[in-house]
């Protein structure tokens, strides 16, 4: 669901964005250290902190969105039905 009042960028999004290409770093780190044959406890460790880095990445955008996006001047100009509609989807990915 993509609305019109959500296409521009947050504030938030700079450091999603640096905090993904970290993760998309430490990934590529994982698969040379399978491809390596590193132990495998060590690369479950680094699997765990992409994980957590993405996951934490969308708790931000999501939350980011639901503070800015469904704010008061939002919310006065929108109908409840579509602001109840897009909460619903929004949530979904908490």
């Amino acid at each position: 669901m993509h609305s019109q009042h959500n296409a521009g960028m947050h504030e938030s999004h700079d450091a999603i964005v640096k905090r993904l290409k970290r993760a998309k770093g430490h990934l590529g780190k994982v698969i040379s250290m399978i491809q390596g044959g590193s132990p495998c406890v060590d690369v479950a460790r680094q699997l765990q902190a992409v994980s957590n880095a993405v996951y934490n990445a969308k708790q931000t955008l999501v939350r980011d969105h639901i503070g800015h996006c469904l704010g008061e001047d939002m919310i006065r100009s929108r109908p409840a039905r579509e602001i109840k509609a897009e909460l619903a989807e929004i949530t979904k990915y908490l």
